[in-house]
């Protein structure tokens, strides 16, 4: 890797990210390298990794095919290095970032993601919301006989009931007992979902606080405890207004630790995520 790696730091409601921008689509990140910027003592710091780069130019033939809809792909990275579909709060991100350095012009436009192209809508006050398309419950039949498909297991707790959603990448929210205290669970270690899914899941553990108002707590897979998770709020508002059953509303609250996201669910079976983002610094560094 060249000296003098240019990044950007953003987030949104403190789900935090490094962008890199690879305008001509030549930059190779490692997992190693990835891993190095995310780190929080020895590099920039953040949740995840964000390559910004033309759809054309991806690795993916996949990505590559959505170029005629979406100009750019969110090259999306875990904390860990590894490779993610994609991320609902660092989609807001990228395009603030597409915006600001006029990558993008319009209110509204599309990107490129490993889960699909997602068409996003920049709204009065600051708010970006993006489409994000469709969702499914991962075991329809189990969900609808029991409301729940899966178990969660968390130190010091007996297992929690849950349900498993897939919205390009996997979440199991846990509905949690009026007798837990939200604030109060640790999230140090990972839970422990039965069964276990394939590749892995983010867990979302949800408190309602109303109807179409609800807190959020979430552990992202291969990341650990975030201050918020786009596609996990997400996650969750769908699987509550699911449990709350007919008569719920469609738009939702989030509350998670880094703020306040609002969640819609639209017809079709598609979703929508709607928060602020933030670019908070520029730079440059070098990695080995």
């Amino acid at each position: 890797m060249a000296d003098g790696l240019a990044f950007t730091k953003g987030h949104g409601t403190e789900n935090d990210f490094v962008l890199v921008p690879d305008l001509d689509g030549v930059l190779d990140l490692l997992p190693s390298q990835v891993a190095r910027l995310a780190d929080r003592r020895a590099g920039i710091g953040g949740d995840g990794v964000i390559r910004v780069v033309p759809a054309r130019a991806a690795a993916e033939e996949d990505v590559r095919a959505q170029a005629a809809e979406a100009a750019w792909f969110m090259d999306y990275r875990n904390a860990d290095g590894s490779a993610a579909e994609m991320c609902g709060n660092g989609t807001r991100v990228f395009a603030a970032y597409l915006r600001r350095e006029g990558l993008e012009t319009a209110d509204e436009f599309a990107i490129a993601t490993r889960a699909g192209v997602k068409r996003v809508r920049f709204e009065p006050g600051g708010l970006i919301a993006v489409n994000l398309g469709p969702w499914r419950f991962a075991d329809l039949a189990d969900a609808s006989d029991d409301g729940i498909d899966a178990l969660v297991h968390l130190d010091g707790h007996q297992p929690f009931s849950a349900v498993s959603l897939d919205l390009g990448n996997p979440h199991t929210v846990v509905a949690l007992p009026e007798t837990i205290d939200l604030a109060g669970l640790d999230l140090t270690r990972a839970p422990v979902v039965n069964p276990a899914p394939p590749h892995g899941t983010n867990v979302e553990f949800v408190r309602p606080q109303g109807l179409g108002h609800l807190s959020m707590r979430v552990h992202e897979r291969g990341v650990g405890e975030t201050r918020s998770c786009g596609t996990g709020a997400c996650a969750a508002a769908l699987a509550t207004r699911f449990w709350a059953g007919e008569g719920a509303p469609d738009v939702w609250t989030v509350d998670v630790p880094g703020g306040r996201l609002r969640v819609t669910a639209l017809p079709g079976q598609e979703v929508e995520l709607a928060g602020p983002a933030e670019l908070v610094a520029d730079g440059t560094t070098t990695l080995v």
